[in-house]
């Protein structure tokens, strides 16, 4: 059986994770709730976003504890720029002795857009646009045609750097009048950074960076630096009550 593992906040990952399991089948792994090293299964894909030229902690957290035996296939996906992070990704692999056998890097629309808005006819033309890219990745992968990344650039420095500050990142969050206390915050954050004492939003030290609770706060009211930005992010083509579970 196919292993499919994935981290995803806003959905985008998700929806990959989903389009693979429906023409490879397979078992939909959370990785922040997962606690098994995929020695289960045959064989692993595992779908990323790209955060900051690598990959989210939560991932880069995840690889060591992988069964070394099992091939992985990775499938990133980025809104910006790739910067290396496909070859950054795989060196990691390697290091650790995974068996990584094949990966593939798709374009997805952006989110992490604290201070920048993102049109959303470019939105659900990026989409569209996927959809064709994402049948090439399982075409791909179920025909074997794998393929890795040859040695380029990384931007490993700069990616090492920013993963070692994301946990400061909560500190420029703020909560505005229009927030409900409704507790969604609380529930999305996958590293359980965000409590509510005394009736007041509270932000912690552990933040990864992942704008889970900035983008799927109902109310909007979660700012970054206080700017007034109304515009969110969630992939329209999932159910977001799908996010965070397994899925069989």
């Amino acid at each position: 059986m196919v292993g499919i593992l994935y981290f995803s906040a806003t959905g985008n990952s998700l929806y990959i994770a989903k389009k693979i399991q429906e023409k490879v089948g397979g078992e939909l792994k959370y990785i922040p709730s997962y606690q098994g090293n995929c020695s289960e299964f045959d064989n692993v894909i595992l779908v990323t976003p790209i955060h900051s030229y690598g990959l989210p902690k939560l991932v880069y957290d995840f690889l060591p504890k992988m069964d070394k035996n099992k091939e992985l296939i990775i499938v990133q996906n980025y809104g910006g720029m790739v910067g290396g992070a496909d070859f950054y990704a795989y060196s990691y692999c390697k290091k650790l002795g995974l068996n990584i056998k094949s990966m593939f890097v798709l374009k997805m629309p952006e989110s992490f857009t604290t201070t920048f808005t993102v049109p959303k006819f470019y939105i659900k033309s990026t989409l569209k646009k996927a959809e064709s890219a994402i049948e090439n990745v399982i075409d791909n992968i179920n025909n074997k045609k794998y393929s890795l990344p040859k040695q380029k650039k990384t931007k490993e420095k700069k990616y090492l750097i920013n993963k070692s500050n994301w946990n400061k990142i909560a500190k420029s969050f703020c909560v505005s009048e229009d927030c409900v206390k409704c507790g969604k915050c609380v529930s999305v954050c996958p590293v359980h950074n965000i409590s509510i004492e005394n009736d007041k939003v509270v932000f912690g030290d552990k933040c990864i960076a992942c704008l889970g609770c900035y983008h799927r706060c109902p109310q909007k009211a979660i700012r970054y630096k206080n700017h007034k930005k109304k515009d969110r992010y969630f992939n329209p083509n999932v159910d977001e009550n799908e996010l965070g579970k397994n899925i069989k």
